[in-house]
């Protein structure tokens, strides 16, 4: 018992510093737990005013929290003279180890946050992305939902999507329709663009403060090809397109103005022999 209070006794201003450190340990862990909670606060906030999905703003503010946490930690460590950097390195491999493992996941998940936080479409947005198209019905963290135009639903990886390019038809209030109508080499042009123009100028859906652009674009090798590209609200595409080409047949064959199909002329060319 006197050889241990004797230790005390000898020890004390050693023991004074390592009490005091690991005080300053304990206040350096604390300080930094509330650090990490109002570093992850600020950033919900920020993220919440952006209206980023929920899941990712937890998800989020949690790993920040735990990583700002844990420097604390190894500050704490450190401060108590211990060696961290073995600590660090064990801890940054094992974090290779998991990204290599979920590299995958990973980068769907990263490219889920860029879509939430970026917005190149939202919910309800007709899009073409990963080669399908259709309506955006649901934006995940790791993959978005379709619904293609035949009712089917499709699930692509976010990385899949932002990997590639992405095509929102939704974003702009109106579309150009371009139609491509041929007809015969032997049709009056100037009549066959009238027919044309009083077709889409009768469309009660054509935007009539926007310019109608109809010409010849090609001689092609049946016929001859005239653009017709009429301007229409975005939500009345396609119903519009599919009246114009139903409208533009039946006023042509009115008119007699024949639309060629593909032809191949065949010419035989006949040999006379000599029998001697």
């Amino acid at each position: 018992m006197d050889s241990i209070i004797q230790w005390f006794t000898d020890n004390q201003a050693l023991l004074l510093t390592y009490a005091i450190k690991l005080v300053v340990a304990v206040l350096i862990i604390i300080v930094g737990k509330y650090i990490a909670k109002l570093v992850a606060k600020a950033l919900s906030k920020i993220m919440s005013h952006r209206k980023v999905d929920d899941a990712v703003i937890s998800f989020v503010a949690s790993i920040v929290s735990g990583g700002v946490f844990f420097i604390a930690i190894i500050a704490a460590i450190s401060h108590l003279g211990f060696n961290t950097s073995s600590l660090v390195a064990i801890v940054g491999a094992a974090g290779l180890a998991i990204g290599l493992a979920l590299q995958g996941s990973l980068s769907n998940f990263a490219s889920g946050v860029l879509l939430i936080l970026f917005k190149p479409f939202k919910a309800g947005d007709f899009v073409e992305v990963a080669g399908v198209s259709g309506v955006v019905e649901e934006i995940l963290i790791f993959a978005t939902k379709l619904r293609t135009g035949d009712n089917k639903t499709v699930i692509i990886p976010n990385g899949s999507i932002t990997g590639g390019t992405i095509t929102n038809y939704s974003t702009k209030p109106t579309r150009r329709i371009d139609l491509v109508i041929g007809v015969s080499y032997d049709a009056n042009l100037a009549e066959t663009k009238k027919i044309l123009k009083q077709v889409v100028e009768q469309h009660q859906l054509v935007l009539k403060d926007q310019p109608i652009t109809i010409g010849v674009s090609e001689l092609a090798d049946c016929a001859v090809n005239l653009v017709v590209r009429p301007w229409v609200k975005t939500e009345n595409y396609w119903p519009v397109y599919f009246d114009l080409l139903e409208n533009i047949k039946v006023e042509l064959d009115k008119a007699g103005i024949e639309i060629p199909f593909p032809q191949l002329s065949v010419h035989l060319n006949k040999e006379n022999t000599n029998e001697s």
